[in-house]
């Protein structure tokens, strides 16, 4: 009896350890639309840039992917993010990191009518993510090059009109620029699935830029 009492007090000093061991872990938050959802791949679970980029980091993250298809930053875009309960499933995951890519949707002629709001838009999101108790760093992402008239998506708006609103935000309040429009536009349109959605290269070359903004290191994957 006493052997038993001793195995099961070992067993969970044991699951008391992994647990700590996991909670330890570096939980990375990925905002963004299908992009990030892994639309377009055969499975987004595995290669989805969200998913490359958790093989890259390692056990010693948690990457969670909060993408949703078809979403804008925009508050009176067709589909808002922060009105979505993935944007409340994300703020809840308390991370310790957060990547905001959003902005493709928001080309769209219904949707950038109203782009004079995506400063104000990108800002309250931005500071939600930095005002949890886990005080996050916030890292916002360039949206990537697109084949205008795609989806209604307009890259002119994006490089023109988008980029610059999230540089200004960035600025503003100090929160590091992450330019996945520069590292996939030599890979456009080889590296796209419909000249929106990156195929599994371009997921690797996304997941690829935001480890070597999160590490300081170039991936070996």
């Amino acid at each position: 009896m006493q052997s038993r009492k001793i195995i099961t007090i070992i067993i969970a000093a044991m699951l008391t350890l992994t647990a700590a061991a996991q909670d330890k872990r570096v939980k990375v938050a990925c905002i963004g639309n299908s992009i990030t959802e892994g639309y377009a791949l055969a499975d987004p679970s595995k290669d989805s840039y969200p998913a490359v980029l958790q093989q890259m980091l390692g056990k010693g993250y948690q990457v969670e992917n909060f993408g949703l298809s078809g979403h804008t930053l925009l508050m009176k875009g067709n589909l808002p993010y922060m009105a979505a309960q993935r944007y409340k499933d994300a703020l809840a995951f308390n991370p310790d990191i957060v990547t905001i890519k959003l902005g493709t949707n928001d080309s769209k002629p219904e949707n950038w009518a109203h782009g004079d709001e995506f400063k104000r838009d990108l800002t309250a999101m931005a500071k939600s993510f930095m005002e949890l108790p886990s005080r996050p760093r916030v890292y916002l992402c360039l949206p990537v090059p697109a084949e205008t008239g795609k989806f209604s998506i307009n890259d002119s708006v994006i490089t023109n009109g988008v980029i610059p609103c999230i540089r200004e935000v960035a600025a503003e309040l100090r929160l590091p620029v992450i330019d996945l429009n520069t590292a996939m536009r030599p890979f456009f349109p080889e590296a796209y699935a419909d000249g929106v959605h990156p195929n599994e290269l371009g997921a690797h070359v996304i997941a690829a830029c935001i480890y070597c903004a999160l590490t300081g290191r170039d991936s070996d994957n």
